[in-house]
């Protein structure tokens, strides 16, 4: 029995496959997974029904065992930005394992649509989760940074 704060297999199979410099895609319930994520990713679906499980439930479990460096989000045409994207930044600001060496969380680097596609479709994704988040543009895209040698 596990006693962290992820218990999924396949993305417990995922995230240990994973090093430095490797993405995490964690995308909406609108999201295209099958055919704009990485072939080389460990696909996990848990849009179980509409509005559960969110990208926030999601993105909060994997920064509080992962370090991030980076963290990237689709940015609607209008250049709007969604609602969601203070979550994430609310999500990140609080993590203890968001950038550990350079001392703070990473901002949000806005990506246009078919540049944040083309980044997720990209080899180095190494895991991919399709949630049942019914906000649009609710999709992140996380670089895994490096362990801090203190903790």
């Amino acid at each position: 029995m596990l006693l962290g704060g992820i218990l999924h297999p396949e993305i417990l199979r995922g995230l240990g496959q994973a090093g430095h410099g490797a993405k995490i895609l964690i995308a909406d319930g609108n999201y295209p997974l099958a055919t704009r994520s990485s072939g080389n990713s460990v696909r996990v679906y848990l849009n179980l029904a509409p509005g559960k499980v969110t990208v926030p439930d999601v993105l909060e479990a994997i920064i509080g065992c992962t370090p991030i460096e980076l963290a990237e989000v689709m940015t609607p045409d209008s250049g709007e930005e969604p609602s969601i994207f203070a979550d994430f930044r609310r999500l990140l600001a609080s993590s203890t394992t968001a950038m550990p060496v350079a001392g703070g969380p990473p901002d949000l680097a806005v990506l246009k649509r078919w540049d944040f596609y083309d980044a997720a479709s990209a080899p180095d994704v190494a895991l991919a989760v399709s949630t049942g988040e019914q906000r649009v543009y609710a999709n992140i895209l996380l670089t895994i940074g490096v362990r801090d040698p203190a903790s």
